[in-house]
């Protein structure tokens, strides 16, 4: 049975991958800070540099998922994105390249964030990353640093647009609006009802993932979205439709962003070439998934 090894085991992207690892018939042991689905979960500091090495060579994994990170942008810890997201990243990928089996295939989550604004409709993959904030400037850092890797580890690096799912925490923005909706509130506090993103459901990203990592695709980063861009009003409206019911939105001035992305849709094109043609889950039917685990728990 191969092992594979995912780091951010008991976040919310990891849930997914490692159910849909489990399915493919792998071992899998997690990283992670807290409970996971994981076969085995390690409890490992990516920033502990000796823990790291400790661990991976206690693994021997056959494929990695770098999954790690810290990864919301109102952090409050502004050097914090770059000790988790760079240099974390970089203890990992000495630990594996000091094994005496080197992994199969190491896929690494970069972001789409790294784009900044580029002004343009469709971003793919050639676009000059132009970041606009601290989270965004430590993945793009650590994708340069990560490039000095290609010769020596089979590595793919991804750069995931929005995605959402059940299971996400409610500091992110679609979980916000859908659980206000769940609780039957009638009143959001919002940002900018205008900016437009792409977005995912996170079960198609874990199935990108898994063709990705079949692929003998390497170094060049790929982009991970729909293709497809939907404002937040938009958002809105199809909850409405789920819910029920119509909620009053005000526009809290505190929650809007000096450098806030108006509009942000991602080219799969490259992505389509890799792993094929790809059936993707409706934003409507994530919605609806979404809202029907938040009234679960109620």
């Amino acid at each position: 049975m191969p092992t594979a090894l995912v780091t951010g085991a008991s976040g919310f992207t990891g849930r997914y991958l490692i159910q849909a690892l489990k399915a493919r018939g792998f071992k899998v042991v997690g990283f992670g800070s807290g409970t996971t689905d994981a076969d085995v979960t390690l409890a490992c500091d990516l920033t502990d540099k000796a823990a790291v090495v400790a661990a991976v060579a206690q693994v021997q994994p056959d494929w990695v998922i770098h999954l790690a990170a810290l990864a919301f942008v109102g952090h409050a810890d502004q050097e914090a994105f770059y000790r988790v997201n760079l240099f974390g990243t970089l203890n990992l990928l000495e630990a594996l390249g000091a094994l005496e089996r080197q992994p199969q295939r190491v896929l690494i989550a970069s972001s789409a964030n790294i784009y900044g604004t580029p002004g343009i409709e469709v971003i793919d993959e050639s676009v000059c990353p132009a970041p606009v904030n601290h989270y965004a400037c430590s993945k793009l850092a650590m994708e340069h640093m990560v490039a000095t890797w290609y010769d020596r580890l089979p590595i793919v690096v991804t750069r995931p647009f929005n995605y959402t799912g059940p299971g996400q925490d409610e500091r992110f923005l679609i979980p916000k609006i859908v659980g206000h909706f769940a609780r039957g509130e009638r009143v959001i506090e919002l940002g900018n009802l205008d900016v437009s993103r792409d977005f995912s459901d996170v079960r198609d990203l874990a199935q990108a993932y898994l063709g990705l990592l079949d692929s003998d695709h390497r170094a060049s980063p790929v982009n991970v979205c729909s293709g497809k861009a939907t404002a937040l009003r938009a958002i809105i409206e199809l909850m409405e439709r789920i819910a029920g019911y119509s909620i009053e939105v005000r526009v809290n001035p505190a929650f809007v962003r000096a450098n806030e992305i108006p509009t942000l849709r991602g080219s799969d094109a490259r992505l389509r070439k890799i792993v094929g043609a790809r059936e993707l889950i409706s934003l409507e039917r994530t919605l609806e998934d979404l809202y029907r685990s938040l009234r679960s728990v109620r």
